[in-house]
């Protein structure tokens, strides 16, 4: 008599050994990134020293891309750094040269140095962007350190076009940098940074009197540096508010958050630049928010000076939030208390007959919002011929 097994079946080897792959997938890596306001102030340098002293401390360090432009100092600091050859892709009858991230997989450092995160490659690459490049590099369980410019920042490209007058074509994905594990800002003054563009450390000559001129002005570089400390602020406000939030902890806010009302008003764009100039002043996150309410009839013209607005806020750095709710008071004191705003700002509307003796919008926040501050901005000063 023969008996047949009722248990389970034994698995092929080709089944063990995608199992034991499975058990085996490593954690991804982290992601570190040396953030700036503009090229020249010291990023790629910076990555490299990283570089040397992981090295030094005994960890298996490469260099996927560095760029250094000319730059001796940089280059300098190659020497001592295991460099993986680039791959040259044919494009248009030339080779171009690309990290090569099979080469990198295939050599499994612990950590690999990548310059330019934004960078878009060339025709026929496996991948459109530099940044996919470093996010399957992480997925293999390796460690990236590399450089960005705040103007490649998605949710800041728009701003800083308005304010270089200058497309930015080369972008990273808001969430690719808010998810970094680390962010540093490379910072220099504006004053600094020119000094170092006119003694040819940033670029040749001939092409650093065109930058100063057109480009990198001193105006010019205050507002990209604002725009750098302020995203680096709000990548630290976040990591704090999750360490909060982590530990159940029932605080108020732990960092600056400024916020200000968008409507259809030509007068929302006061308000809205006295935002961002105490959002400049705090180094925080500006927000600006959009509230639709059923007793606001959606009319053309309402909607385009809405959007209008809207697109000012945009290119101020703002971070847009829209929403509905039963009323203006409801719906920012729930944004104001879920977002953690510490600064509202708001344009003043003296009250008309018809509302004496009811609660002002403000009124109404401080009562519902705890900790919140309510800027209201007023008139403007009247000028001898206005009067």
């Amino acid at each position: 008599m023969t008996h047949e097994a009722t248990g389970p079946t034994r698995p092929t080897g080709d089944q063990m050994l995608a199992r034991l792959n499975a058990e085996q997938k490593p954690e991804r890596g982290r992601l570190r990134v040396y953030m700036g306001m503009a090229p020249g102030v010291g990023k790629t340098y910076k990555m490299l020293e990283e570089g040397h002293r992981r090295h030094d401390r005994g960890t298996d360090v490469v260099v996927g891309l560095v760029e250094t432009y000319g730059r001796r100092h940089t280059a300098a600091l190659l020497d001592g750094l295991d460099v993986v050859p680039r791959r040259s892709v044919e494009y248009r009858g030339v080779l171009v040269d690309e990290m090569d991230t099979d080469a990198v997989l295939a050599r499994r450092p612990a950590v690999v140095l990548v310059d330019e995160l934004a960078h878009t490659n060339v025709p026929g690459s496996a991948r459109e962007k530099r940044w996919q490049d470093v996010e399957v590099l992480r997925d293999a369980g390796i460690e990236v350190v590399s450089t960005c410019n705040v103007q490649h920042v998605e949710s800041i490209a728009d701003a800083v076009e308005t304010i270089l007058n200058v497309p930015v074509r080369e972008r990273v994905p808001d969430e690719i940098i808010r998810a970094a594990d680390e962010i540093e800002l490379v910072d220099m003054s504006p004053h600094a940074l020119r000094q170092r563009m006119r003694h040819g450390n940033v670029y040749p000559p001939d092409r650093a009197t065109v930058a100063l001129e057109r480009f990198f002005t001193e105006p010019n570089l205050m507002a990209l540096r604002d725009l750098s400390l302020r995203f680096v602020a709000g990548k630290v406000d976040q990591q704090l508010e999750e360490i909060v939030a982590e530990r159940g902890t029932a605080v108020g806010p732990v960092t600056e958050r400024v916020m200000a009302l968008i409507d259809e008003s030509p007068e929302c764009r006061r308000a809205l630049r006295r935002a961002a100039s105490l959002s400049s002043a705090l180094h925080a996150p500006l927000l600006a928010i959009a509230i639709e309410t059923p007793s606001v009839a959606a009319s053309r013209d309402r909607q385009q000076n809405l959007q209008s607005n809207t697109d000012y806020a945009t290119d101020l750095g703002a971070e847009i939030i829209r929403g509905e709710a039963s009323d203006v008071a409801r719906g920012l004191a729930e944004v104001a208390r879920d977002r953690r705003v510490t600064h509202l700002v708001l344009t003043h509307r003296p009250s008309r007959g018809l509302h004496i003796g009811r609660p002002s919008l403000a009124d109404r926040l401080l009562d519902e919002v705890a900790g919140l501050e309510v800027h209201l901005v007023g008139e403007p000063v009247a000028t001898e011929r206005q009067r």
